[in-house]
């Protein structure tokens, strides 16, 4: 029995590697393409960069952002990527993410990068935290899920650190939509009076990309914010 035990806690792992980073027919057949293959870095580079930062690395199958060399945990290194093969504007994007103790990290869509300008600079994030030990977990607008310091996600819908979680960010004709782990967690409208009151009431206000206003496509990105964050099963479909 022990031996059964183990044999399929081990099948079990092995059917779940094998299936990530993959499509099926019928996500296919939907419309969905991965933007990151499992093996390597094709199509990303550092944000307002040409390469891939050194603190970024392919581990079982998934990307992993780790402190920079030199830089102390929490302090970031420049090493914020973006997906460079394409814009996009009405989209959902699925990702998975699970974060080590206390790390801090961002999914950004509609980014347009601004030479010297980092990439939080005018775009929207969807915020990635270990809700419960992280520095920056005194703020409901801060928490995993939300759309960071403007709209909170439900904290209840996060899995412990080390388990895998997924959120989908969905945009269409503004309105976007971020459900995390199969919850609809937060909801609102681009370009709207309601948004530009979220904006004035956020960190934002004071940022000329948000003042200017956000981009009505973009790319796709995501933060190293000096702390362990993985990524995988990353894939978008256009609406």
């Amino acid at each position: 029995m022990k031996y059964f035990f183990l044999w399929l806690c081990f099948s079990l792992f092995f059917i779940s590697c094998s299936s990530d980073n993959k499509l099926t027919s019928k996500e296919k057949s939907e419309g969905w393409v991965l933007l990151f293959n499992g093996k390597d870095f094709a199509g990303w580079r550092q944000c307002n960069g040409e390469s891939m930062p050194s603190n970024w690395i392919i581990e079982d199958g998934a990307m992993k952002v780790f402190t920079g060399e030199g830089k102390k945990v929490g302090q970031g290194s420049k090493g914020d990527i973006i997906f460079k093969d394409k814009k996009f504007k009405d989209f959902e994007l699925s990702i998975d993410w699970k974060v080590s103790c206390m790390a801090n990290s961002g999914i950004f869509y509609y980014v347009r990068e601004v030479p010297g300008k980092p990439i939080y600079y005018a775009a929207p994030e969807v915020q990635i935290l270990d809700n419960v030990d992280a520095k920056d977990n005194k703020i409901d607008s801060h928490l995993a899920g939300s759309l960071y310091d403007m709209l909170p996600a439900d904290p209840n819908t996060v899995k412990a650190v080390g388990e895998w979680n997924t959120i989908v960010i969905r945009v269409k004709d503004g309105k976007v939509t971020h459900t995390q782990n199969g919850v609809k967690v937060c909801e609102y409208t681009l370009w709207t009076k309601e948004w530009d009151e979220m904006v004035n009431n956020s960190k934002f206000k004071k940022f000329p990309g948000f003042i200017e206003g956000i981009s009505r496509e973009g790319f796709i990105g995501l933060q190293d914010h000096g702390h362990i964050v993985w990524f995988k099963n990353i894939k978008i479909r256009e609406l």
